[in-house]
């Protein structure tokens, strides 16, 4: 894993940013210890490289250069690899300096153009410049695993891993629009970021840049790739439920390829036990990794290590506390460039501290839920079909009856619910302020507008033109936003803040082929609690009976039981420190973490997403909390980088094989 930071001149005059492009770079040492290249190309372009080994450690070292024409830097895994570049030999006589997957986009580039992305199996970011054409040309992998931002100013264009290596290239001005999205979702959508001007390159889409006037050259992003589910009847039950597990089987299996130890987090949950029942076919002695919380209900540690002893695996715990929350949370934020109010980041942080003192490599459940149907809420639409179903004006009638209806009445909300579309009852997993007139309480400045359908509604217009179910507009939904905005990014952000590499097999195109097709009944079968029906069954006889049918936990955090006590005083210093008082109404937000310590109401999710926001105000934008990373990376955001820092050697000519 890697972390990227490229500038392609506009004017092709580099000189001005060469140190403070080698500087910037050491923003993303964490994503890559092993290795650092900083590169000039023909006084045009310049790669910045920071490199995480996993595969061909000795001769993979990036920026990488393919046949004197092209120059890659690439961030990220190819598991088909070697099956790609064994055709590539045969089919167009292909020749290789290393060993690596890094080569194989190259190559695959070069003979193949665009194309070479509808053949790559993994995750991946990676630019590519053609010495030839001028042109530059870059890709994030089909569901958005691996991030790529960036910034368009007068001087070119911007590339990076992260948005921190590009702040110190832009103003420092927040987007109160997507301040407004961060509040109703608990993190900031793409393509957007908090910070005007720096955005993101979507889920599945790929750009092109080339210098010169905007009629003739510049950047065009396109979406190459859409997941469009099509449900399909299925006859043989046996044989959709045998090919989910040997697909399933097929991905752990090459998401197994390293030359570095590979381990898996592992919780009570059938995702990850589902993984490691796999993964242990091929390496019996894979470690584990688990996390937990010392307060009563909130730890995972025991289902865990009984699922880790029936499978005949080693699990090595974690336990935090609320000290270990409060003094962790700068650090996390800094990592995580824009804030998500997850409050699962944290044991997320924790578990991958603990797994990079063992391994360089673990995989983990991400991707299951929404790929299967896993999701509670995704048996809403059930429950509600007695309503849904009525004609419009019954249900424009009961809407009214629902009105009149006294807050706490039982039947309210089902009304409610039954008598509201889907594209305006479900925002996805998490909607923490909900309403204008909540949004409006909290922001001191005017959104321009944002609401919070401005983001779901393009993705349900999509799911209304595929034909789809209200469970499966659900789940595009969620894919299209809640997986992008908040559970990839921080598996990536947690894991590299520890230099690891987090390698998620659910997410593989081979299994979104079989998960797409299935229909709702084997999702979220009618009379029954059980979601994700079709995946559970697959690996049934894989996982400890126990954990078959066990529901969804996640990461539970108890935030509702600290904030009320141990970490109640730290909350209110972060309100009253961090500067944010000219965007948000933090007075309202007194009042709401009181009521919470009263026990008046669970105001925890509501009042983490604002502090989290606040920790983020304090260290990016007033700059008054240093949150302590090592070698002292973030102090680069305090002042213009003018020096390049002595580990990043820049060179000012091409590599002797161009010569």
């Amino acid at each position: 894993m890697c972390g990227i930071l490229a500038f392609f001149s506009g004017n092709s005059a580099v000189d001005a940013f060469q140190r403070r492009i080698a500087a910037s770079l050491e923003l993303l040492h964490h994503r890559g210890p092993d290795d650092t290249g900083v590169l000039v190309v023909d006084d045009e372009v310049i790669f910045g490289h920071k490199r995480l080994s996993i595969i061909d450690v000795e001769l993979s070292k990036e920026p990488l250069p393919y046949q004197e024409r092209y120059l890659l830097t690439f961030n990220g895994e190819i598991y088909n690899y070697l099956e790609l570049r064994e055709e590539l030999i045969r089919e167009y006589g292909a020749e290789f300096a290393t060993r690596g997957d890094g080569e194989v986009v190259v190559a695959g580039y070069h003979y193949l153009g665009e194309a070479v992305l509808d053949r790559l199996r993994g995750m991946f970011a990676f630019v590519i410049w053609d010495r030839e054409s001028k042109t530059a040309f870059g890709a994030r992998d089909p569901f958005g695993i691996k991030p790529m931002h960036y910034l368009q100013t007068g001087d070119g264009l911007f590339l990076a891993s992260e948005k921190k290596a590009l702040l110190p290239f832009v103003d420092n001005e927040i987007d109160p629009a997507q301040l407004s999205h961060l509040l109703t979702f608990q993190y900031v959508p793409e393509p957007h970021t908090l910070h005007k001007g720096i955005k993101r390159i979507g889920a599945g889409e790929c750009l092109t840049w080339t210098p010169g006037p905007a009629a003739a050259g510049g950047l065009s992003i396109r979406r190459y790739f859409r997941p469009v589910f099509h449900p399909t009847p299925m006859g043989d039950g046996k044989r959709i439920l045998h090919e989910i597990q040997e697909t399933l089987r097929d991905s752990v299996r090459v998401h197994m390829r390293s030359d570095v130890p590979v381990g898996a987090f592992l919780s009570s949950g059938i995702d990850s036990t589902a993984v490691v029942a796999l993964a242990r076919e091929f390496n019996p002695e894979i470690l584990t990794f688990t996390v937990g919380f010392d307060n009563d209900g909130y730890s995972e540690v025991d289902v865990a290590q009984e699922s880790a002893r029936r499978l005949g695996v080693t699990t090595i715990p974690t336990k935090i506390n609320a000290h270990d929350m409060m003094e962790a949370l700068p650090k996390i934020v800094w990592h995580l460039d824009d804030p998500v109010a997850d409050p699962s980041l944290v044991p997320l942080y924790f578990v991958a501290q603990k797994a990079a003192e063992h391994v360089t490599v673990v995989l983990s459940g991400e991707g299951a839920d929404e790929f299967f149907g896993g999701y509670s809420i995704y048996r809403e639409p059930l429950s509600l079909a007695m309503l849904t179903r009525l004609p419009d004006p019954m249900r424009r009638g009961l809407r009214a009856v629902s009105r009149a209806i006294p807050q706490g009445v039982r039947g309210k909300s089902f009304l409610e619910r039954g008598t509201t579309p889907i594209e305006e009852r479900f925002s996805g997993n998490a909607r923490i302020f909900a309403g204008d007139d909540e949004i409006g309480r909290l922001l001191k400045r005017n959104n321009g507008g944002a609401r919070y359908t401005d983001i779901t509604r393009p993705f349900y217009a999509e799911a209304a033109a595929d034909g789809l179910d209200d469970v499966t507009k659900m789940q595009y939904v969620d894919m299209s936003t809640w997986l992008r905005g908040d559970i990839l990014v921080k598996a990536d952000r947690m894991s590299m803040a520890h230099s690891l590499e987090l390698r998620v097999p659910f997410l593989d195109l081979r299994v979104w082929a079989i998960a797409s097709k299935l229909p709702q009944a084997l999702k979220v079968p009618p009379g029954s609690n059980v979601t994700k029906w079709a995946m559970r069954q697959a690996v049934a006889q894989l996982v400890p009976p126990a954990i078959v049918n066990r529901p969804k936990l996640g990461f539970p955090v108890p935030t509702r039981v600290w904030l009320a006590g141990e970490m109640y005083q730290w909350a209110r210093d972060i309100l009253h420190n961090s500067g944010a008082g000219d965007l948000l109404d933090l007075s309202y937000v007194e009042e709401l973490l009181r009521d919470h310590k009263a026990g008046r109401a669970d105001n925890s999710r509501k009042i983490w997403t604002v502090l989290v926001f606040c920790v983020w105000h304090a260290i990016f934008v007033a700059r008054t909390l240093d949150p302590g990373i090592k070698r002292n990376e973030s102090a680069l955001l305090t002042k213009p980088p003018i020096a390049a820092a002595a580990s990043a050697a820049v060179l000012t000519q091409p590599p002797s094989s161009w010569a």
